[in-house]
């Protein structure tokens, strides 16, 4: 499966071009938003590289969901999935090959944004120190166990849940905190915020960047909550596959 993933990205330039794209133009975007806001009259609100390290990260989330997905859905649109059923392939072994396709599609995109972020604004995620290995590891996992749980959904309603793949996550954007603390939502909203890996994990950032410190009690929490989530996005996808599998619905998914 990683081979025919990597010959799909050989034969076709535009499909790497698009793994950098959004990440950079998002990077772009709020880069020079930054910049500007650093040249206001109250800069010391915005501490420096909040901004592009918050869409950074975001991406990493993003990326990681949507690389997941996206190789499922273009098994989809392929018509391969009922002869990969066929095949001696194991359920484990696909979500296995989506993950590593997904953590390479994550490294390309998010690297070459943070490569122009350097020389564009000077940002150096290395400030981030070490946990910046662990904000990402957290990022991906949540991003896989959200994709999973797509998937899922997309085997049993096929492509008209195509949307879901990439607008998942948004729908849980506000709630992550990404460029603001959770304690800014309504008192209701925030034992649901606080239910989310990833707003740990944004947190931490906030606190790295303003404090030069790194909060390992927000870093286990993330990780405490990531484990039952990945485990459910797994068990959904092997649930769904083997129902697809069963009632034969594997042969009619497609475009």
């Amino acid at each position: 499966m990683m081979t025919r993933y990597t010959y799909l990205y050989l034969v076709s330039p535009i499909r790497i071009l698009e793994l950098v794209y959004w990440p950079t133009f998002n990077m772009l975007i709020w880069g020079f938003m930054q910049e500007y806001l650093n040249s206001a009259t109250h800069p010391a609100v915005f501490a420096a590289s909040y901004l592009v390290a918050a869409v950074l990260l975001w991406d990493v989330l993003f990326r990681s969901q949507l690389g997941l997905t996206l190789g499922f859905v273009e098994e989809m649109w392929a018509r391969n999935l009922g002869h990969l059923a066929v095949s001696p392939l194991r359920p484990l072994e696909f979500v296995g090959a989506l993950i590593a396709t997904s953590l390479v599609r994550t490294l390309i995109g998010v690297g070459g944004a943070g490569f122009l972020a350097t020389l564009f604004f000077g940002f150096n995620a290395l400030e981030l120190g070490v946990g910046l290995a662990l904000f990402f590891l957290n990022l991906v996992i949540m991003g896989w166990g959200v994709g999973l749980v797509v998937c899922a959904i997309l085997l049993r309603y096929g492509l008209a849940a195509e949307a879901l793949a990439w607008g998942a996550l948004f729908v849980l954007q506000p709630l992550c905190g990404v460029f603001y603390p959770v304690s800014i939502l309504p008192d209701w909203l925030e034992p649901i915020a606080r239910a989310l890996p990833a707003t740990h994990v944004f947190e931490g950032m906030r606190t790295v960047v303003q404090d030069g410190r790194l909060d390992t009690g927000l870093l286990a929490q993330a990780f405490l909550l990531n484990i039952p989530y990945a485990l459910a996005g797994l068990a959904a996808f092997l649930g769904s596959y083997a129902v697809a599998r069963r009632r034969g619905l594997l042969m009619s998914t497609g475009e």
